[in-house]
């Protein structure tokens, strides 16, 4: 349900932006024309990149908001991410044509149009709605959570400041500066080409895999410290996907506890980061008996099977007698803990063979360090 509401606040947004921007769009543009101001026409024409970023925000969270399937187990929020990079290089397209074609324009100053002072309420009132625009986007953009609609509010800013670039382009203009309306118009296309990259660069960060960023790893590693049962982490990895994080972690516990009690310590940390850190969407915890990260060459472990045979080699005479056996992996050895009944425990020959079978067994075979016996009541 929170995802559904989500998406209908994005929804929302983005079409009260687009309503809007269309609006600007068309003002702007005629009023540029009719106006003859080269810098409110580039600024109509930054309207119309707001007006497809709209589009394609709404395109974006339909996609990104399907499900998890089996061709895309982690979802669909990268469709986002993808739509970012698009509105970006779009951006970057629409500031170097905008660019380009004024400074041509510029090399003939004397077929400079002059703005009349119409464009120059236009680019006013462009502000003053770009402006609660920006804050509309940013506010839903902030409850859901969303990067893509993050971006989509400063694109809206962006506008609001191009648009009052506009303003002192044309007013300066009415004062005698006649090449000021021009340069005004650059400054807004190199605005919007700046946004673009800047777009484009943060989506390929999440694309590759980029880490998040240091101090909130320190703050998951801090949190994951704390939790009672984890001696160490000795792995954490963390990525982006969309508005959402997803986290590796291997993480420590006492060798000697159970394969359940390990579990439950692992989804501990997996809960709590997720209830703690609002962007956290999932969490792999490893369990580790320790931190094996350092060992470069890992040669392969007894088996449950072949410690069974070995069992049954050295203590043959108690083979029927063994309750149970626990097998511990640690600094690539083995620490073996036979279980037999408590009555055996009283007789002083048998507990000597035992002792004696168990020394031979540790000395013949290298793997294995230590055996000890318990004996169960």
């Amino acid at each position: 349900m929170a995802d559904i509401k989500a998406n209908k606040l994005k929804n929302r947004a983005s079409y009260v932006g687009a309503a809007i921007n269309l609006f600007q769009t068309l003002i702007k543009i005629s009023f540029g024309i009719l106006g003859q101001s080269a810098a409110l026409l580039a600024d109509g024409i930054h309207s119309l990149s707001d007006l497809l970023s709209d589009l394609l925000v709404i395109i974006a969270v339909k996609l990104g908001s399907r499900e998890a399937d089996r061709d895309h187990p982690y979802g669909h929020r990268r469709f986002e991410t993808i739509a970012t990079v698009i509105l970006g290089l779009s951006l970057i397209a629409i500031g170097g044509a905008i660019a380009w074609s004024v400074m041509e324009r510029m090399g003939n100053p004397e077929h400079l149009p002059t703005p009349n002072p119409l464009s120059l309420g236009v680019a006013a009132l462009s502000i003053l709605v770009n402006e609660w625009l920006y804050h509309y986007t940013k506010r839903i953009a902030k409850t859901t959570r969303s990067k893509l609609l993050m971006a989509n509010a400063w694109h809206q800013r962006s506008d609001a400041i191009s648009s009052l670039v506009v303003l002192f382009g044309i007013g300066a203009v009415m004062l005698g500066y006649p090449l000021a309306d021009a340069v005004a118009a650059i400054v807004v296309a190199l605005m919007v080409a700046k946004i673009g990259l800047n777009l484009v660069l943060e989506s390929i960060k999440e694309l590759v895999d980029t880490s998040l960023p240091p101090e909130l790893v320190a703050e998951i590693r801090t949190a994951i410290h704390a939790i009672d049962g984890v001696v160490d982490i000795h792995l954490l990895r963390t990525r982006q996907m969309g508005e959402d994080a997803l986290i590796d972690a291997h993480i420590v516990v006492d060798p000697r506890i159970t394969v359940s009690e390990g579990h439950m310590i692992g989804d501990i940390v997996r809960d709590d980061l997720i209830k703690r850190f609002d962007d956290v969407m999932d969490v792999l915890v490893h369990v580790d008996p320790e931190d094996d990260e350092s060992l470069l060459d890992h040669p392969r472990p007894l088996s449950r099977g072949e410690v069974q045979q070995l069992l049954d080699d050295y203590l043959v005479e108690f083979k029927l007698a063994i309750d149970d056996f626990r097998i511990h992996y640690l600094d690539s050895q083995i620490e073996l803990e036979v279980i037999l009944p408590f009555a055996i425990s009283s007789q002083a020959e048998q507990l000597e063979k035992i002792k004696k079978q168990c020394q031979l067994m540790c000395a013949d075979v290298e793997n294995i360090d230590h055996v000890f016996v318990f004996f169960k009541v």
